[in-house]
């Protein structure tokens, strides 16, 4: 194995936890008690589509990003409640900023023995926002979706990351948090994948995938 390649949100920034499920409890806590999840999901995933066809998101930085999806979902499911805007992205970010400061010394003994890149379905500023939270300098290639034109599980996306760092996909092993978009797709081009689940009972996708419990156990399990 020559490289590892990650998810970002879910993965990067949380030991296997979707956007979604963790956005949620913070709405309900600032003040939207009563929002049903059935409402959340269908904002939230409607806001996740539409804002980089909303709002010109290059060079912006993870806050910035944050600070455009969180006003998206206010408008849609509360919007006289927009000045909660700041308090909710706020605390996303810190708890996002919680894993980065946690993964930071385990990326770095990775970089030491392989090449290392991202593979993410993202808004199309991928590069900035890794920029902005000094993430950057980890990764040798990044492939997001809004990017490249193609989302995972598309093969496409897999192969352009490993295209950038000269591989094959059987030099790299994949580690994210989604079994139909990240463990299917590496999986459908023979790379080597790495579910990231803390829940126990979780299955990855195939035998040969591995479950870790949080992504400290990685380093463990290639060693």
């Amino acid at each position: 194995m020559k490289a590892v390649l990650f998810d970002f949100g879910g993965t990067l920034d949380s030991d296997g936890r979707a956007w979604g499920d963790r956005f949620y409890p913070l709405y309900k806590e600032a003040a939207l008690p009563s929002l049903p999840r059935k409402l959340f999901d269908e904002a939230f995933y409607r806001c996740d589509d539409e804002l980089a066809l909303r709002f010109p998101l290059a060079g912006l930085s993870f806050k910035q990003t944050l600070e455009l999806q969180v006003g998206c979902m206010l408008e849609r499911i509360a919007p006289s409640r927009l000045a909660l805007k700041t308090v909710i992205s706020q605390r996303f970010l810190d708890d996002c900023r919680k894993s980065f400061e946690r993964n930071r010394p385990l990326l770095a003994r990775l970089k030491s023995r392989y090449r290392l890149g991202i593979v993410s379905n993202f808004y199309g500023n991928l590069q900035s926002v890794l920029a902005s939270e000094d993430l950057a300098g980890y990764f040798d290639a990044v492939a997001d979706s809004g990017v490249v034109g193609r989302v995972k599980p598309d093969r496409e996306i897999f192969l352009h990351a490993a295209r950038a760092l000269g591989l094959t996909p059987a030099d790299c092993l994949m580690v994210g948090d989604s079994v139909p978009r990240d463990m299917k797709g590496a999986e459908g081009l023979g790379m080597r994948h790495a579910l990231l689940a803390p829940n126990p009972l979780a299955r990855p996708c195939c035998p040969e995938a591995w479950r870790l419990g949080c992504l400290a156990e990685l380093e463990g399990r290639l060693l």
